[in-house]
């Protein structure tokens, strides 16, 4: 979620605005988001401490209920997009690229769930961001960390 409101911002801008996201949309619970409807979306659109799209919101509303759907026909969302990644983290080397074949196949396949504002640059940092990539240089002193972590 907090992948598609960076779209187009910075990501201390994000950062900052943490908190308040996650009170705005109920500690990211996805059962209580999906339920949020036109009187919800105003609501946020009025929230300072957010990033006030419309289309972010909705998207973030409909993300929701994707991954509900998703849930309910049996489909769990960590088996679906680890498989895609091949079960463990994936450990580049070199210059980080803004996106990868495989983070255009997930944006495809997140688009046929349903959800938006998940192209595959997004894709990708939300790759790094939840570990299924390793894009620490070698010579940075987190690179061996991580990957010991897989």
């Amino acid at each position: 979620m907090l992948e598609g409101f960076q779209a187009g911002l910075s990501w201390i801008t994000i950062l900052r605005k943490r908190d308040a996201f996650r009170k705005a949309f109920k500690q990211f619970d996805p059962k209580r988001v999906a339920r949020f409807g036109e009187q919800d979306i105003t609501r946020l659109l009025g929230d300072s401490g957010i990033v006030r799209s419309r289309a972010k919101i909705e998207a973030t509303i409909g993300g929701a209920r994707a991954y509900l759907a998703m849930q309910a026909a049996g489909e769990d969302f960590s088996t679906f997009v680890w498989k895609m990644a091949g079960g463990k983290p994936i450990q580049n080397s070199g210059a980080v690229p803004a996106s990868t074949p495989l983070s255009e196949e997930l944006s495809k396949a997140l688009k046929k769930q349903g959800f938006k504002f998940v192209g595959p640059v997004i894709v990708y940092a939300w790759m790094q961001a939840v570990g299924m990539v390793n894009d620490h240089a070698a010579d940075c002193f987190r690179r061996k960390a991580v990957s010991r972590l897989f």
